[in-house]
This record gives C-alpha cells, structure tokens and sequence, in this order.
C-alpha cells in the first residue's frame, strides 16, 4: 500500500516526532514478537503429536477438535526440589497424573532447587523452558525464585493460553532491581499506533510496567503472584500488590472485546536467549545487549541460570457463565477464542502415541510386522511429532524405544520407553554447580542433547503488525 504523505496542516516538529515514535513502535513489535515467540516453539497449528498437545492453538488448526483437550486446573504445591514429576516433551502424551512439568532444554538441580539452562551451544543453546502439564483457568499463582543476570539473558515466569492469551513476569538480566509485568489478549500488542494517535503516545508499550523489588532478583529468593480473576488481575512481589489490572480498563472499541487475558493457560518458567544477534534490534536493546559467553556464570558453571524452588498453583472457579460438562479438561466451542468459547468436559486428555491428534488419539506406532519394508519405515519416520526434533518420535527413526533402548531418546533416571508418561526429564543432578560468587566442586551427570528448532511461526506477526506502523 502507497504511503500517504503527512497533510499539510502538520507541521514539520509533529511529523518529525511521529515518525520517532513510529520507530520506536516497530522497535517494540519486534521485541515483543521475539519473546512471545522464544518459548512458544510448541504453538500454532495442530500436525501430529506433540504439536497437538500443550499450546496447540485450536483456531489456527483444521478444526476446534484437533487440538487434545487440555487437563483442568490442579491446586498444588510444587515443591522443586529434583526433576521428579517433570518429563521431557519427546515424552510426554497429555497425562497430567503422571506429570507435573513438560520440559525442552535443560533443566539441573543444585542443592534441591531446580535451575534452568542457557549455554551457547548444545541441549540447552535455545535456553530451557518448563511448562505446567495442568492447565490454569482463573486463580492464584506464584513461583519462588531467582533470575538470571547479565545482558541479553532474561528469566520468565508467566502463564500462557492457548490462543495466546498471556500474563507475564519477565527479568531482564542487565536490571537485577525490577520485575517486568506484562498482560496480552491473543497475542495482541495493543500499541494504539495508529498515525492519529501517535503524536499522543508516550508509551508504546501500556501493557508493560516494571515493578521494583527490593534486593537483587539474582542474590535472593522472592515470591512473585499473580492473582487472576475474571474481573481482575494483579502482580504482587513478596506478598504487595504492585500493580491491578481491571478487566473493565482493556475494553477496545475497535475489536469491541475486552483485550484481557480470559482462557485456561499454562505456567511456563524459562530461561531464554534475547541477546543474539541473530535477533532484531529491538529485542537486543530491551534485553541489554548481546549476551557475554565469557561471563562469570559461562566460566563457572558453562551456562548461564535461573533457579526455582516452589510454585503455588490455587486454582480457582470456572467463570458463573462457563459451559460445565465435566471436570476433566478444557476445550474450545467457538473460534473467537474468548471466555464464553471455553467448556470444561470429561474428554480425554492423552494420546496412546505421538503419531496422535485430537481426531485419532488412539493412533499408535506400527507394529514390527506393520513396518517391516524400509518404505514403511521410512515414511513413518518422515513426520515430525516434536516440535524441534527432525524424527516422528522421541526416538531418532521414529518409533517407540524399549527399555533401556538408547533410541528412545529419554535421559531420564526413570530409563523406561519413550513417549510412555515417565516423570523425569532430560537433565542432571548437578553438583559441580557454582552459584554467583561461590564455589563448589564435584562432577555432573552427562545430558543428552535434544536438537531444538529455531524458527517462529510467529515471524508473520512481526511483517503484518511492521506494516501496520509504517
């Protein structure tokens, strides 16, 4: 589309002023595109498998039903201290009683504290995410923990729907002294950029406020809530509410929606790389600068960390208005993607393999018999039910490994067959671990590596919306 020349009227400091704040509005859409998209590899468009469990976004699929129902919200306490209850996504088929934690990457335990991840290169190159396998719909949720430091590192407690509905605390690692909160409904970066309005705007990110902690988020342990209810949301830091956010303040008049996150979601902690060049501009600048390899905590440690020891899960009740089947999991009855769209069944939530989909959950890998021609095999091993693994399954062929079986692909203590709801992830129980200005001494068990994809399925979000501002 051609672009309109300013009227007239305008004058010349305006215009000038304008554009800068055009500028700055890309900038930030692209930031933003980056971080939503750092962790969010699993999301989009169901295909087989993994793809179709947790983040499947059941508007952009076939159908409503193509996505697996999703397990309902569990009050809990999750306790951190080992990698007990967390079962690497090569693994896990949708059963949240076997299951507390989905992860990719690399997650460790120092000292009964679980620590997240990032190195240069290897397992943990993309950083390392957890992910509630119960999802939450309304309620109170807080992690206990301590970020990363250093620039372009930045640590993530947030909750996450399906349809990108997301909730935020986020530590960028150059600024050890505040939290970042954040909110989005569907994934829109509600900047009112419109040309008539920009001459107005002063903060192309109103989603965003930062929130003062008091101590260092890398030396100390401290609590960060959130308070989610279908009227209000709130951010709280060691037990004071920092920041309420009323459901009747996000009305938009031009969608006529209220842009508030309203859709079951999952936790997610993580640890992820903002600070590489291969990343754009803006999300270099918000995050510090280019991440140091040759760090103190890269040269200590070969990584760069983030710890967590205890997540509160209060779950709350479904919305008076909500379509009540069941009480099993959640799925979606329209394609809006909002509050009225969501219904909590009986259906279930596991898939007997990761050659399943929300229309053929039963569907199970071929038997020896089955594929016994190499064009069988092959075929089978062509479909890709990980996202960020090149195989149809955990293993590197595709199929189901047995016990013991170092084609399963699982690392976990556990040893049993891939894909089969084990709760142990991919990971060590590190003892060689140096904590900031610490020492330590001791050795770590060998990880296997798990190739992660770098691509976004999200980079038509940073065209359009970059189109948009221009």
């Amino acid at each position: 589309m051609p672009r309109q020349a300013p009227e007239p009227s305008v004058d010349l400091a305006t215009f000038v002023h304008q554009i800068n704040l055009a500028a700055r509005v890309s900038s930030f859409v692209q930031a933003f595109a980056t971080r939503l998209t750092a962790f969010s590899i699993e999301y989009g468009e169901c295909g087989v498998g993994a793809y179709c469990l947790g983040g499947c976004d059941p508007i952009s699929s076939h159908s409503l039903n193509s996505c697996v129902p999703a397990p309902i919200c569990k009050s809990q306490d999750y306790q951190l201290t080992s990698l007990d209850g967390i079962t690497s996504n090569t693994e896990y088929l949708g059963d949240a009683s076997t299951s507390n934690w989905v992860s990719s990457g690399t997650p460790k335990v120092f000292n009964n504290q679980v620590l997240l991840t990032l190195s240069q290169d290897g397992a943990s190159s993309s950083g390392t995410l957890l992910a509630s396998a119960s999802y939450v719909w309304y309620g109170k949720i807080s992690a206990q923990m301590k970020s990363s430091r250093g620039n372009g590192v930045v640590s993530a407690f947030i909750l996450l729907s399906d349809v990108k509905d997301e909730i935020d605390f986020e530590f960028v690692g150059k600024d050890l002294a505040h939290a970042q909160s954040n909110y989005y409904f569907q994934g829109i970066t509600d900047c009112r950029s419109s040309p008539a309005s920009m001459a107005m705007l002063t903060n192309p990110d109103d989603n965003e406020k930062d929130l003062a902690v008091d101590g260092s988020t890398f030396d100390s342990y401290h609590t960060y809530e959130v308070d989610w209810k279908p009227d209000q949301l709130t951010w709280a830091v060691d037990g004071n509410v920092m920041r309420t956010l009323k459901k009747s303040d996000t009305f938009n008049k031009t969608t006529n929606q209220y842009h508030y996150p309203q859709t079951p979601s999952r936790v997610q902690l993580s640890l992820w790389p903002a600070g590489l060049s291969k990343n754009g501009k803006g999300t270099v600048e918000w995050a510090g600068g280019l991440i140091d390899w040759n760090s103190q905590d890269v040269q200590a440690n070969g990584y760069y960390y983030s710890m967590f020891k205890d997540i509160k899960v209060e779950c709350y009740d479904a919305p008076s208005d909500a379509n009540v089947t069941g009480d099993a999991s959640y799925i979606y009855t329209k394609n809006d993607g909002i509050e009225s769209s969501v219904a909590t069944t009986n259906d279930d939530t596991v898939l007997k393999s990761l050659l399943g989909t929300g229309t053929d959950m039963d569907k199970d890998y071929p038997s020896a018999a089955a594929s016994a021609s190499a064009s069988e095999s092959a075929a089978a091993s062509d479909v890709a039910t990980v996202p960020g693994l090149s195989g149809a399954g955990p293993g590197t062929n595709g199929q189901r490994g047995s016990s013991g079986d170092d084609s399963s692909g699982s690392s976990g203590s556990s040893g049993s067959n891939a894909a089969s709801g084990v709760s142990s992830a991919a990971g060590s129980s590190s003892t060689g671990f140096v904590q900031g200005d610490g020492g330590g001494a001791g050795n770590s068990a060998p990880v296997k590596s798990e190739r992660i994809l770098h691509g976004s399925i999200f980079a038509a979000l940073v065209a359009i919306v970059g189109m948009l501002v221009l």
